[in-house]
């Protein structure tokens, strides 16, 4: 078998020996697209395929279907695979009604799905909280079922989960300010499951691989959408690419007993100001991030204290990015290198050269270090 094969993120996954699921982002759009297929039709496609970013093509039972003549509303029971996620097995469902020529796609939250009421999120404040590429999704099989049925694809799709407002209590939804609900997630629309000591195991046998090929640069990345800036920046092959989740920690610890000549760290801009903080486990039930360390260090950058004020009491990470940017204090840059110093604490002196990159949810570096 060769090195190929062996490596990279998808054979991590693979040797974790956990199943793999769906997000709600998914789920929402194959529910959209059985439910549209049907106010067209009359019936409603049983299994429902969709087209996820990576091409993967999954099909869905559906669990609810109704036609009405005012709309179609079908739903679909996600299934997380064999990761504990507090969403799995939870009804999600998206009603879909036509809307007059040239209004387009029109999103809306139902019962159990939140709105946004804080800045600092990917969304403005008072949308309902159906994230980017959810949404995306959703058009573009708005899109393919309008072309296929001769139709201009205008509608309203109200998006729901069932005890939505109950699940969402145990998540950090309501100290975002994403009120009401839960939120629609997915940049990839699977489901990585997680375990600490079957995903450390997978990391190790990454590095383990890759320096069997003779590689001399591996990174260690948060997810698909870093793993993608890194491709685009360093041109590594797919068994440099080490899927580090949230443990920066055992990458680091891994790799100063098996050294490899470098190695770049790449994540979100708020996941990696924690490591910068010197936290080892990403996870946001290990760690959150701090934004008064983050005020600390736009000072060092030449922020004022009313911008250092309201970095102290931002939402999140994205908007204390957001109001350095708008000041033109490198926050991003300032994060990157202190991420990268606290790599090198803990390498403890083994020869590994390390460069950080810190990027938006675009996929946009907004930080070297």
């Amino acid at each position: 078998m060769n090195a190929e094969a062996q490596g990279g993120r998808s054979a991590q996954l693979k040797h974790t020996g956990l199943r793999p699921g769906w997000t709600t982002g998914a789920c929402a759009t194959a529910a959209t697209t059985a439910a549209y297929t049907a106010l067209l039709t009359g019936d409603f496609p049983d299994p429902v395929s969709i087209t996820l970013p990576k091409g993967q093509t999954p099909a869905f039972a559906l669990a609810v279907e109704e036609l009405t003549t005012e709309g179609a509303s079908a739903g679909v029971v996600k299934d997380a695979g064999d990761d504990p996620d507090v969403t799995h097995g939870a009804l999600v469902r998206s009603t879909v009604r036509k809307l007059p020529p040239g209004s387009g796609v029109v999103f809306r939250a139902g019962p159990g799905v939140g709105t946004v009421t804080l800045p600092g999120l990917p969304l403005e404040v008072g949308e309902p909280a159906v994230n980017p590429v959810p949404r995306r999704l959703m058009r573009e099989h708005v899109e393919r079922v309008a072309a296929a049925h001769g139709a201009a694809g205008d509608v309203e799709i109200t998006v729901s989960v069932d005890h939505g407002e109950e699940i969402a209590r145990s998540t950090w939804n309501g100290r975002l300010g994403i009120l009401g609900g839960l939120s629609i997630l997915g940049t990839t629309g699977v489901v990585v499951p997680y375990s600490c000591s079957a995903w450390i195991d997978s990391i190790r046998r990454g590095v383990d691989v890759a320096r069997a090929a003779g590689l001399t640069h591996v990174a260690g990345c948060t997810g698909s959408t870093s793993e993608r800036t890194v491709r685009a920046e360093y041109d590594l092959p797919d068994i440099a690419l080490l899927d580090m989740g949230d443990f920066a920690g055992a990458v680091l610890k891994y790799v100063r007993r098996h050294p490899v000549d470098r190695l770049t760290i790449c994540g979100g801009f708020a996941k990696l100001s924690k490591l910068a903080a010197g936290h080892l486990d990403l996870h946001s039930a290990r760690s959150q991030v701090d934004k008064a360390f983050l005020a600390d260090l736009a000072r060092l950058g030449g922020a004022d204290e009313d911008l250092a004020a309201r970095i102290a009491t931002a939402n999140t990470g994205l908007e204390a990015l957001r109001l350095c940017e708008a000041a033109g204090v490198p926050l991003g840059d300032l994060v990157a290198a202190r991420a990268r110093e606290e790599a090198l604490t803990v390498l403890r002196g083994a020869p590994v050269a390390v460069d950080v990159l810190c990027i938006d949810r675009a996929g946009v570096v907004v930080g070297r270090g």
